[in-house]
């Protein structure tokens, strides 16, 4: 009687491991960050200082 208990729980565990089937898995894109560099704005911002405080000196 165990030996019938025990085929009938491995039969239907195996049975249910395939249940669903073979699918493919889904792999989500990776993300990637694009890094961006400051040194184009910290740049502009000092020049732009420089030339406003010129123009002002230049007209007194």
């Amino acid at each position: 009687m165990k030996k019938i208990a025990l085929a009938a729980a491995l039969s239907v565990a195996a049975s249910s491991a395939f249940a669903g089937g073979v699918a493919e898995p889904v792999m989500e894109p990776e993300v990637v960050a694009a890094e961006t560099s400051s040194s184009a704005g910290g740049i502009v911002v000092p020049l732009l200082l420089l030339l406003v405080i010129a123009a002002a000196a230049a007209n007194k």
